[in-house]
């Protein structure tokens, strides 16, 4: 099934997203590798594909895992998670209709 990996950031999180990313990629490249990965992005903290120093907002990675569980854990163990990139991260299901 397919769930939806909702973050958000702490305030200026710029900094601890460029040190984690290469980690962070690595992990959503590994799930599209594996077919898994439907999308995932961060949500810019302006109206712009590039937001410069203005940073991001969150996140969302929308993927498939075989249960709430191991979408859960999988997203507990994001090492934007470990370096205090996210305030909050919230793991529901997904329905792609579109």
């Amino acid at each position: 099934m397919l769930y939806a990996v909702i973050s958000e950031d702490v305030d200026n999180s710029l900094p601890l997203r460029k040190q984690a990313r290469p980690a962070h990629l690595a992990r959503l490249e590994a799930l599209r590798e594996e077919g898994r990965l439907v999308l995932a992005g961060p949500h810019p903290a302006i109206d712009s594909n590039d937001p410069g120093e203005a940073g991001f907002s969150g996140s969302l990675v929308v993927a498939e895992f075989s249960s709430l569980e191991e979408a859960q854990s999988w997203a507990d163990d994001d090492p934007y998670s470990e370096a205090g990139v996210y305030k909050s991260v919230t793991v529901k299901p997904f329905k792609q209709v579109y």
